[in-house]
């Protein structure tokens, strides 16, 4: 099996949730004592989120570049960025390093397609869902995207920034989330991206009337697919 180069601290509780799916997961395929061969950096998401609001985006993603680059010295032999957001600089990354890069938003657009959803509404960070980065991607495997209202994008924001990111999850701010979940369905959402990490922590398929697409595990899932087929994508 390869090993899985993580990029993680954005933030450190979702990282957390891929370095325990990427072992469940192995252990699930080979059985016995089996875990993923990984090699993980985790950077300081107080440094990463400051750039954010600053727009400082080349910054960010030098940093990021830097710290693939470790991980591929380390011995990583694929990549995944642990985070949605921060795939606005997936380029920068891959550029950096001689490993390929899965891109999360290939991983939630291939299920998707698999479940035969074509529109789907997308939960995320402000930058997730109101720039053309991560939409694009999507829309780009046939997807046609649906995002909230700016009240509710403000919302779904700052319950990332400031909750699920420090480890609280808050019943208010679930039943909050199902509401905006209902009105994307109004207007035609056939399903719902979680692209934010940190949002699975919070919501999941029993709070929407739709599927929902964990793009956490469904990174990790593409990872572990990866890191034991013959060769690499």
């Amino acid at each position: 099996m390869r090993t899985i180069g993580m990029l993680g601290g954005m933030s450190w509780e979702s990282s957390a949730e891929y370095y325990r799916l990427a072992n469940e997961l192995v252990r699930d395929r080979l059985g016995g004592l089996h875990s993923a061969p990984l090699v993980l950096a985790s950077v300081d998401f107080a440094d990463v989120e400051a750039m954010q609001s600053a727009g400082r985006w080349d910054e960010a993603g030098a940093l990021l570049a830097r710290a693939a680059a470790g991980v591929e010295a380390a011995g990583a032999e694929l990549l995944v960025l642990c985070t949605n957001t921060m795939h606005k600089v997936a380029d920068q990354v891959q550029a950096a390093v001689g490993v390929p890069l899965l891109h999360i938003a290939d991983a939630a657009a291939a299920a998707c397609t698999s479940a035969g959803v074509t529109t789907v509404g997308l939960l995320g960070t402000a930058f997730t869902m109101e720039q053309d980065f991560y939409r694009d991607r999507l829309a780009a495997h046939g997807s046609e995207v649906l995002v909230p209202s700016a009240t509710d994008r403000a919302l779904v924001h700052r319950v990332i920034y400031d909750e699920l990111c420090l480890g609280v999850v808050r019943e208010e701010s679930r039943q909050a989330y199902r509401e905006v979940i209902a009105r994307l369905v109004a207007e035609g959402a056939q399903g719902v991206v979680l692209g934010c990490t940190e949002i699975e922590l919070l919501v999941g398929p029993d709070d929407s009337p739709v599927p929902t697409f964990a793009t956490t595990r469904l990174h990790v899932e593409a990872a572990v697919e990866a890191a034991l087929a013959p060769e690499l994508p």
